[in-house]
């Protein structure tokens, strides 16, 4: 049986935040912006959502770093133009999860793939400042981002929320925040359905359990903690 879950690390678009299409959107107009077809690209931006941008692009550019940080710097102008629009909104119910979780007497942390600029502005756009004990994006972990253990370790390291490793909960909707959370050590690392990736990916990268959505979390850990 795994220790109480007392750290719980939430992904912010497609888990707590609805992503409907803007990650993609913001690529096509990325590489637009560079001159680029983006269509042979999508297949990867597809594969690795929830990765650090930076290294999507390094990926794609085949390690030009100038041309990488270019495409990722118009990346997140263009994904914040959509976002100052108005066209960003939060998944029902996350809002309510995040303070009952915080109720509960959990730790509650939220990161990102995206630069620090970019989650401020979600955070500005959802009136969600304050709502989570902490937000973390890849530079506050070194600069590496899922599916590295990095953001969830940082979150246990800056919190102290708690003494093991196996009471942290994770929870994201793709294969690599499921990785993240398993090569971290989670006790409990759940894909939600709300976003990139269906329950047979989520389940083959390391989901110990599957939810309809963010908000069925807190019931969960309950039901953990009286098993």
């Amino acid at each position: 049986m795994n220790p109480t879950p007392r750290l719980v690390v939430l992904d912010m678009a497609g888990t707590t935040v609805a992503d409907g299409g803007l990650v993609e959107d913001a690529f096509t107009a990325a590489a637009h912006r560079l001159g680029e077809d983006p269509a042979p690209m999508l297949d990867h931006v597809r594969a690795t959502m929830g990765e650090s941008k930076i290294a999507v692009f390094r990926h794609l550019f085949g390690g030009d770093e100038a041309k990488a940080r270019r495409a990722a710097t118009a990346f997140e102008e263009a994904y914040g133009e959509r976002v100052a629009a108005g066209s960003v909104t939060a998944l029902p119910g996350a809002a309510d999860t995040i303070r009952t979780l915080r109720d509960q007497g959990r730790t509650v942390v939220l990161t990102t793939g995206f630069a620090r600029v970019t989650q401020d502005a979600l955070l500005d756009a959802l009136g969600w400042h304050g709502l989570a004990d902490l937000t973390l994006c890849p530079a506050d972990a070194g600069g590496r981002g899922r599916p590295y253990p990095d953001l969830v370790l940082t979150a246990l390291l800056r919190t102290g929320a708690a003494d093991d490793v196996r009471q942290v909960a994770v929870a994201g909707d793709t294969a690599y925040d499921m990785l993240s959370g398993v090569r971290a050590g989670a006790g409990l690392v759940a894909g939600v359905l709300t976003g990139a990736h269906d329950r047979t990916r989520l389940t083959a990268h390391g989901a110990t359990h599957v939810l309809g959505s963010v908000a069925e979390l807190p019931a969960l850990l309950t039901r953990e903690e009286r098993a």
